[in-house]
């Protein structure tokens, strides 16, 4: 396929560049007037217009992207679109201004979403999940990371896991997995931490090992969930068993989350809109990187992370949807781009190179996503005609993907 006339092919990397750190998020790279060859799967060329080679130009199939530009598709790399049920009826709960804790304490929040997941089939879980992420896909998304943690009990984890690789299999982008069973405690367990943790280490893990259901561990690690001392026991569980941290750190205090997610050599730590020096310390020492969730402040009505300091500070950022019926009921990446800009104070470049290659980077498949390079995946959205770049998250409230390219091939939808 020959992709002609394209106004600007935007994210151009070296493919051995997998990760972009403080200012580098500001360099973008973007060539006007392009035209870009996907042979199978891959990107085979790209170059200007007025210098494209003869025998390039009479491949057979051929899309003229009529002045219109070409983005890497959007790498998600946080989401918890496996759930049995919207929760809608905690709604007019945080419009009285109920916090998130009281709303939990009342029934609400994640084991809310436990209670329903654990009446739901695999069937129906698998059906509802698929009908999201086409949505998502469709609206530009590319890569995606699925965590379980609405089931917390052994049967139902699983069987959110179980979901999770059915997509894999389903759907032409890479899925990651990722194991939450500590995302709460569930009511059984409310006064046996011990009890719900040795049910994680000692029944859950062997399982999911035994059939191969995770790439990743995580935690949410905060006051009235998991402790820290709780976080790096489980962490240092799942690594017997190959599965890398990623943690749910500093959402609703500065917890020590970070820290002993570093520690761990956590691949992310996610959330991060409370933080301090110590968290920005414990950064600037390690590998691990800064994934921001800004649809989550918007919805949640809680403070936005400081991305400017991450990124003053030479750190890795990404920005991913956190998509789940309670706090984000949003997969769209466009938006969480477009928040990025108006309430993080991202510049729109740092932004875009957020979602794609950072996003990539977030789920270790920086090698073939997140940009446009020769020899990687032909993962790619071709936009409506846009005046500029900053087009895109200027236009908030209305989608500028018009095509989706997944491997190569037109995306309309279809399994």
């Amino acid at each position: 396929m020959l992709i002609t006339n394209i106004k600007g092919l935007v994210g151009l990397h070296p493919k051995s560049k997998l990760m972009l750190r403080g200012s580098e998020l500001n360099d973008l790279h973007v060539l006007e007037n392009a035209w870009l060859l996907i042979e199978n799967d891959l990107i085979k060329d790209f170059g200007e217009m007025d210098s494209i080679p003869a025998h390039i130009s009479n491949v057979p199939s051929q899309i003229s992207a009529n002045g219109r530009y070409v983005f890497p598709s959007w790498c998600d790399s946080h989401t918890h679109i496996v759930f049995a049920a919207t929760r809608e009826e905690e709604f007019a709960m945080k419009i009285q201004g109920k916090t998130y804790e009281e709303i939990a304490a009342a029934g609400g929040g994640i084991l809310n979403s436990a209670n329903k997941l654990q009446k739901a089939t695999e069937d129906e879980l698998f059906e509802s999940a698929s009908v999201r992420l086409k949505q998502m896909i469709l609206q530009g998304t590319g890569a995606v990371e699925i965590k379980s943690g609405y089931g917390l009990t052994v049967e139902s984890e699983i069987k959110m896991l179980r979901v999770i690789k059915r997509l894999k299999a389903s759907f032409p982008v890479p899925i990651k997995a990722t194991f939450l069973a500590a995302h709460a405690f569930p009511a059984l367990y409310k006064d046996d931490h011990e009890g719900y943790i040795n049910l994680i280490i000692n029944e859950m893990l062997p399982q999911i090992a035994a059939e191969q259901l995770a790439d990743y561990i995580d935690v949410f690690c905060e006051k009235g969930f998991f402790s820290v001392a709780e976080t790096d026991r489980i962490l240092k569980a799942g690594g017997v068993y190959g599965l890398k941290p990623k943690v749910h750190a500093n959402q609703l205090s500065v917890s020590g989350a970070v820290e002993v997610a570093v520690l761990n050599q956590a691949i992310s730590v996610d959330h991060l809109e409370e933080s301090d020096e110590a968290t920005i310390t414990a950064l600037q020492n390690s590998s691990t990187i800064a994934t921001l969730l800004p649809s989550c402040s918007f919805y949640l009505g809680i403070p936005f992370a400081d991305a400017k300091s991450f990124i003053k500070a030479n750190l890795p950022v990404t920005l991913a949807t956190d998509y789940n019926p309670g706090s984000t009921p949003s997969g769209n990446m466009n938006f969480v781009v477009a928040l990025a800009c108006i309430k993080l104070k991202m510049f729109p470049e740092q932004a875009i190179n957020a979602a794609t290659l950072n996003g990539a980077a977030a789920m270790e498949i920086g090698e073939n996503y997140g940009s446009i390079a020769i020899g990687k995946k032909a993962n790619l959205f071709i936009t409506k005609p846009m005046p500029s770049i900053a087009y895109l998250p200027y236009s908030f409230g209305e989608s500028q993907v018009d095509r989706v390219i997944l491997n190569g091939e037109i995306y309309n939808g279809q399994l």
